[in-house]
Parts: structure tokens; C-alpha cells; sequence
């Protein structure tokens, strides 16, 4: 039986939305439109339908999207002229409702028939205004959704953490938003920079997570999901040969454990490492075996910490096609450098089956497939 794949990580933005990126830049590798025409044809190695995929072979069945750092503030109207408040935030939540609606907009590089692809929407939301805030907000982010259809695709959301101001995650106003996002059955993705940010970040992440789950039971119902981006972004460039040993790596590794230990409901997307790792050479093979044996220790503390069950696959297109070699081969290399690692693991059937789709369904509470 086929696999499906839900690409649990990618982005989308057109380019009539670019100067709306807090990131943006005319030097930045990402400078131009990245949509769904774009994403389906770097996805082109798997096919879109169970129909025409073999037995053996995996198809791509949908994709869950994550907000793209839109230029934005946690006040809805903010004081300073050059920051729009929710006004971008909210123009992404009415792109992803066009793409899951199947009505594409000329210039966006979406069509009808991409609606099937969309299963889930994570959007941007303002965390660290607490309840009251993202009450607020999520009330406006359901006007933009249209229907009850589009807004059920709302399955969590994200506020960035990796370049915000220590402490900002421990901010009273932050853990009752997240705990308010659990009362809601909504999830958080968590995005930090053990890199580039410092392991400082993890810390407070870990602290951040022991005052949301405090004082609930293991199965708490009402207890939010935590889906932590990219493995923590850790610092991929260190030597394999001294990976083990290293201080960077002992440390990331106690703060992933820690994180795994927080509750039954956080959970681990392996992606974005190919912008940790230096850049692949786009024609050998080698490459990929080596992305695979310098990731090795640092999946497998995954796996040891999270469990099967609590690890999923994500691409992080397009920011994979930084250091993956680019649009035209870096999913699909991914795709096999995660396949690599799966193997080393010896999973069965089944158990490949959840990292690859059936864990990003339970995580976000999308209806099976």
C-alpha cells in the first residue's frame, strides 16, 4: 500500500506579498514568489494521488501551511507607522482561504484543484498578548476563513520566538495564551534557534513548557500541543567525529529530552536542516548519505526522546532549497535523506507510515486520511 506524505512544514507567499516579510530582502535567497505552482513542481518526484502511486511508492496527499513572518505587532493597531499591526498576518489568512477554497487570484500561482492539497492552517497570532488578545484576533482570522469549512483548517498557531528578546516566552501574557489555545484545540508551533539564537532558548522553552503543563494530568484534554520546528534548528555544523562529545550537542540534547518529558503532547518535526548543514552538491548521491550520517546523532536523541509517535515529517519549503541545492531537487532530496534516516531506525511499515503522515494528522487533530 502507497504512503501517504502530509508535508507537515511549508510556506507559501506571492509575490505581490513580499514586502509584507519581516525577513525580506533584495539579497535574500527567497526574494521572489514561492507558491503552490512553485511547491508542486519541486514536489513533481511523488505523485499527488494514491491512484497513481505503486505499492511501494509514497504520493503527497496534502500539505499543513505556517505562517511566513509577516511584518506585524501584537497590538492590533500599532503606534508605529511602519508596522501595519494584524493587517498582514490577516491578508495571509485570506490567501490560504483563496488556495482552500480552489478561487485562485491571477498573480498568486494557485488553482482550483490546489484546494484538495490544504489541510491544515497555521497562521500567525499575537501569543504573548495572552487570552484576551488572541481572542480578539482569532475572532478576525475567522471572518477572513469565510466559511466553517476553511476555518476547521485552522489547526494552530505560531508566533516566532528565535528572534524576539530573552524572557519573552516566560512573559505571564504568553503562557495563558498558550494554556487559552489549549482550552480552544488549537496548537502552537514552536520555532527557536539553538544556533544562532543560543541554547539559551531552549532553556526557557523547557521553563515556558513546565508552567503551561503545570498542574495538569498526563491526558489533560484541555492541555495545548506544542509542535517544535526543525529539530530546534541545532548546530548541524559541528564535526561528526566530535558530535558526541561536544558541549553544543550535550546541551541540545538534556534540553530536547526535557522537552519530550514536558508532555505527551509535544511533538517534533523533522525538517529544516538542509539550512543548518552546508550546501549539498546537486549531483551526488554522496551528499545525501552524508546529510544522513551528520544528522545521525541528533535524530536519533530524537527518536529516543520523543518516540515514534511524536515525530513527524516536514519539508520547510522553500527554506529547504537553502543549502538542498534548490527548487528543482532540494524536497526531493530531503525526502530521501528522511527515508535514510528511517531506515537506520529499522521502523516497520506502519510505524514509517506515522512519521510521515499519520503523526501531523494526530498532532493538529486532522480528520484522518
Amino acid at each position: 500500500m502507497a504512503t501517504p506524505i502530509v508535508d507537515s512544514h511549508i510556506h507559501l507567499f506571492p509575490a505581490s506579498h513580499l514586502s509584507t516579510l519581516a525577513w525580506h530582502g533584495p539579497d535574500s535567497p527567497l526574494a521572489s514568489q514561492h507558491s503552490i505552482d512553485e511547491y508542486r513542481a519541486a514536489t513533481s518526484s511523488v505523485p499527488t494521488d494514491a491512484a497513481t502511486a505503486t505499492n511501494e511508492n509514497k504520493y503527497l496527499r496534502g500539505i499543513i501551511f505556517l505562517e511566513t513572518d509577516r511584518i506585524s505587532s501584537i497590538a492590533e493597531e500599532s503606534t508605529n507607522n511602519s508596522n501595519p499591526g494584524w493587517k498582514h498576518a490577516l491578508d495571509e489568512v485570506s490567501l490560504l482561504t483563496r488556495i482552500a477554497l480552489g478561487e485562485p487570484v491571477d498573480g498568486e500561482g494557485h488553482k482550483a484543484i490546489d484546494r484538495d492539497l490544504c489541510l491544515g492552517i497555521v497562521p500567525w497570532a499575537p501569543v504573548p498578548g495572552g487570552p484576551t488578545v488572541l481572542q480578539s484576533y482569532m475572532d478576525k482570522v475567522q471572518q477572513r476563513t469565510k466559511t466553517d469549512e476553511v476555518w476547521h483548517k485552522v489547526r494552530g498557531v505560531r508566533y516566532l520566538v528565535q528572534d524576539k528578546p530573552g524572557g519573552v516566552m516566560l512573559e505571564p501574557g504568553f503562557v495563558e495564551g498558550l494554556r487559552w489555545l489549549g482550552k480552544k484545540g488549537l496548537a502552537f508551533d514552536l520555532g527557536v534557534d539553538a544556533r544562532q539564537g543560543g541554547l539559551h532558548q531552549l532553556r526557557e522553552a523547557v521553563e515556558m513548557m513546565n508552567r503551561v503543563y503545570r498542574g495538569m494530568e498526563a491526558n489533560d484534554k484541555q492541555a495545548v500541543t506544542i509542535v517544535i520546528n526543525h529539530l530546534c534548528k541545532p548546530n548541524l555544523r559541528i564535526s561528526v567525529e566530535s558530535t558526541l562529545t561536544h558541549v553544543d550537542f550535550l546541551e541540545w540534547k538534556d534540553m530536547i529530552t526535557q522537552m519530550a518529558r514536558a508532555s505527551n503532547k509535544t511533538y517534533m518535526k523533522l525538517s529544516g536542516a538542509f539550512s543548518e548543514l552546508s550546501a549539498l552538491n546537486p549531483d551526488s548521491t554522496r551528499d545525501i548519505q552524508s546529510s544522513i550520517d551528520t544528522l545521525k546523532p541528533w535524530t536519533d536523541v530524537i527518536f529516543d526522546a520523543f518516540g515514534i509517535n511524536r515525530v513527524m515529517f516536514g519539508s520547510d519549503w522553500p527554506v529547504c532549497n537553502i543549502g538542498g541545492g534548490g527548487n528543482e531537487i532540494s524536497w526531493n532530496k530531503w525526502t530521501q535523506v528522511v527515508e535514510g534516516i528511517l531506515d537506520q531506525r529499522n521502523l516497520t511499515e506502519d510505524e514509517q507510515r506515522g512519521i510521515w503522515g499519520q503523526v501531523a494528522l494526530q498532532a493538529y487533530g486532522i480528520d484522518s486520511i
